[in-house]
């Protein structure tokens, strides 16, 4: 008796759904219609750097909370202040440091080097700020941004009196603060959703 076996049938794999998000972050949120503001913010980022960041795209599936974070990120980073661009940046990577966010450590340690045309700075503050030969004000910038960060609670006025001490005003303390926090939320969110940074940035002003 002979008895026939029939081959096996070989299922075609099947192709994963390309989600909106992939490579950008975790979650699978679609991309919301943008609108003519956003079209041309997005337009504005692919002229200056080349693509538009994923923080961005991050939020591209609420306009109006990608409204609410690029005005107030706008405002913080590159609204006049007594502290320039460049300090800005070097609070953004010392908290994302402490959080140790690979998302801002990556984006903004590019402009720490950027800004400063200093590779090793930017590379120091990534890694540990205090091997960085600073000068008195940022080197206090820093060391309050870090209390900020690790213990809050702890922050007294005799901190605010030794960033007085080098020379920031009372309006600086407060855009010390204001930066700080700021990042120490965005590290927080790029956690939860496990955001990625554009390749790009990595090869960016070496």
């Amino acid at each position: 008796m002979t008895t026939k076996t029939k081959a096996a049938k070989t299922e075609p794999a099947k192709k994963s759904k390309k989600r909106d998000m992939d490579g950008i972050m975790a979650l699978d949120l679609p991309f919301a219609e943008r609108t003519p503001a956003v079209k041309a913010y997005f337009d504005k980022c692919d002229e200056k750097i080349g693509f538009v960041p994923n923080v961005l795209l991050s939020f591209s599936h609420d306009m109006a909370k990608l409204d609410a974070f690029s005005a107030y990120y706008n405002d913080l980073m590159l609204a006049p202040s007594g502290l320039s661009k460049l300090e800005r940046e070097m609070i953004s990577v010392v908290v994302s440091s402490e959080n140790k966010c690979f998302y801002c450590l990556v984006a903004h340690g590019e402009a720490v080097r950027r800004l400063s045309g200093d590779p090793m700075l930017g590379e120091m503050l990534v890694m540990n700020y205090r091997a960085a030969d600073l000068p008195p004000r940022q080197r206090a910038m820093l060391d309050f941004t870090v209390k900020v960060t690790k213990e809050p609670w702890a922050v007294v006025d005799e901190d605010r009196e030794k960033l007085r001490a080098v020379g920031f005003t009372d309006r600086d303390i407060w855009d010390i603060g204001a930066v700080a926090a700021f990042f120490n939320m965005t590290n927080r969110m790029a956690a939860a959703v496990d955001m990625r940074p554009n390749p790009e940035y990595h090869a960016l002003s070496r």
